[in-house]
Parts: C-alpha cells; structure tokens; sequence
C-alpha cells in the first residue's frame, strides 16, 4: 500500500498544560466552534477514574481515553493502539486532538509520531499546544519540572486567565516564558479564548512552512550561558534590556542557536548529530533546522525530539535564497560550547 503524501496524513494536535491551566476549557472551544470539522479527541488520564472525558463537551467528536497519566511506554502503547483503531475508521474525522495530563512531559507523546512506523505512516503531528496559567505559572516553574518541560516543548503557548493579574505581571511572565522557549507563538487568552486558527493546523513541526511565515524563526539573540557548577535550587539570571523588559536566563533550560553561511560536509554532519542526541538526547527537548550541504542543489530540513532524529531533502534552493545552515537545540543542561565546536567542524 503506498504511504499517504504529507498532506493526505491526519493531523495531530497535542494539548499540554499544567494541572488547571485551561486545556479542558481550550479543547471544549475547539470543539463546539462552527467550523464544519469532526475531531477524534484521545484524553490522557492521571489516576484510574477517568473524569476527564466527562468535562469534554458533547459535540460529535468521540473521545477515547488513556488511563494511566503516566506518560511513559504504557501510553505510548496506548496512544499506538488507539490510533492504529481510529485509521481504520478513516473518514470519520478530520485531526485527531491528545489531550494528555497536567502532569505529563509533551515529548514521549511527540515521539510517538516519529517511532512507530503505523502512526507515522498514517498521522502527523502538527502542533504542540501549551495552556499556562498566568496566575500560577510562576509559581510552577519553581516546584514543577513537568511545568517547564511543557513551556520549553511547546510550538503555541496560551498565557490563559489574563484577567486575573496585573499588567506588569504579565509582562514578567512573557519574560520568563521567552528565556525557557524563545520561538514559540504566544497569545494572551481569557478562559482560552483564541482564534482556532491560531492553534490547529499549524504545521509546526513541517519547518519549511514556519521559515516561509517567519524567515527569523530559527534567529534567537543568542546570549544563553553555561554555567559549570549545578545548583541544587532554581536560579535565575535578570538581564535589563533597552525596551525594559527583563530577560531571564534559566540555568537548566536554554536553547542553543547555530548558524554559518558556508556550506556542511554531510559526512562529517550526520556523525557528528547522531553521536550528539546519543549522548545528551535526554537533555535535548527539540532539535531542528535547514541545513545548506556542499555540492547538494536542495535544502536539508531536520527535526529531532531527544534520541530520536527525523530528516530529509525538502526541495531546491531557490535562485534569490540565501544558502545558509541554520539550527536550534532547545533542552536542559545543554553543553553549549561542545555543540557549538561540533557544528563548526561540519563545515566543509
């Protein structure tokens, strides 16, 4: 049976939020909005009574449910069989929405769609979407790792209940969302109000269409800092720039951005990034970029989600394009200057 072209592919959206940040209010305005499409919606679960799918307003959408909030391998399985049945009911439904636990770690769910081969065949993951709750936000990014993880990871953050703090409140948390994840599209929200558009068929992880949209995406200001002692406690860096906003520089979690206009020896590339996520995979969130490789007429895109490395010719350079490689490591403990040296020694 041929493979189904990217665009004939179901796509995925996965939901992600802290315990009480707004998904369950987000995904009931997805679903009762007149927009003519039928979602299959997947529910994950933390505990053995599902109470989660009861909060899910009656559209024609069904919903399945994973019961353990876990993520791990079980619900990788889970997520594995349920898709693998709603694909033999093709037809029915337009995307498929997961909404996994405040508890959960977004990545394991996005791996899914590039290890198992059934799933990838068949779906593919448009955009990871992240609620945080302006209120609390703060507060979680010093006691919840899962918190952070889920800001770092996301492709769309929504800093939802807006109303309930100040101005200059806001300001700062946009701040402190900015130095974990520098790339994402953010809205402000009330009880998730938000133009769906803005958060469904996103294409967020097909990186061509994101350089078309946003030509800066993968230009981050780059002043993200190793650090070699650990510390037991978060930490956090104020930094006064011009416009007066701070910026945070957080210790554990940073990005990396890489660039050069000369071109890549791709035997000296695949070597070196394979050897990289086979040994700081688990520190690295999300990899991604284009690459300009020697001799070679098209564009290389690649994506990463920690271990698992996911790349392929994307199409020509065009004539008026400027042929450069860029890339960006987004993840924990990064080792910075070991992946900076790495880069450079690719070039040809």
């Amino acid at each position: 049976m041929p493979t189904p072209s990217n665009t004939e592919k179901i796509p995925v959206t996965v939901l992600t939020g802290y315990l009480g940040a707004g998904k369950t209010t987000l995904l009931n305005r997805i679903l009762s909005e007149p927009h003519g499409k039928k979602f299959a919606v997947i529910v994950n679960e933390f505990g053995e009574i599902g109470i989660d799918n009861e909060l899910v307003v009656n559209a024609d959408e069904e919903v399945f449910e994973m019961n353990n909030g876990c993520i791990c391998c079980t619900v990788r399985g889970d997520l594995v069989r349920i898709i693998d049945g709603l694909m033999r009911r093709k037809g029915k439904f337009d995307a498929i929405i997961v909404e996994t636990t405040g508890l959960a770690d977004p990545a394991p769910v996005a791996q899914t769609f590039f290890m198992d081969e059934a799933v990838g065949s068949r779906t593919k993951l448009d955009a990871v979407v992240t609620v945080a709750d302006a209120k609390w936000l703060m507060d979680r990014l010093k006691d919840a790792p899962e918190a952070k993880n889920q800001i770092a990871f996301a492709d769309v953050i929504l800093i939802n209940k807006t109303d309930l703090v100040a101005p200059e409140e806001l300001s700062e948390i946009e701040a402190r969302i900015r130095g974990l994840n520098p790339y994402a599209r953010l809205h402000r929200t009330e009880r998730a109000k938000v133009d769906i558009g803005e958060v469904l068929g996103r294409n967020a992880f097909d990186l061509d269409r994101i350089l078309e949209i946003e030509p800066s995406f993968l230009d981050a200001d780059d002043h993200h800092h190793d650090h070699d002692h650990e510390h037991g406690h978060d930490h956090h860096h104020h930094h006064h720039h011009g416009n007066g906003l701070k910026h945070y520089h957080d210790e554990e979690m940073q990005s990396v951005s890489l660039k050069t206009d000369k071109p890549l020896n791709p035997d000296k590339f695949f070597p070196w990034i394979q050897d990289l996520v086979a040994k700081d995979g688990p520190n690295i969130l999300r990899c991604k970029g284009i690459l300009s490789f020697k001799d070679d007429p098209e564009r290389f895109v690649f994506q990463g989600v920690h271990m698992i490395l996911d790349g392929d010719h994307q199409r020509p350079w065009r004539a008026d394009e400027k042929r450069d490689s860029r890339a960006v490591f987004i993840g924990r403990n990064l080792p910075e200057d070991r992946i900076r040296q790495g880069f450079e020694s690719c070039i040809a």
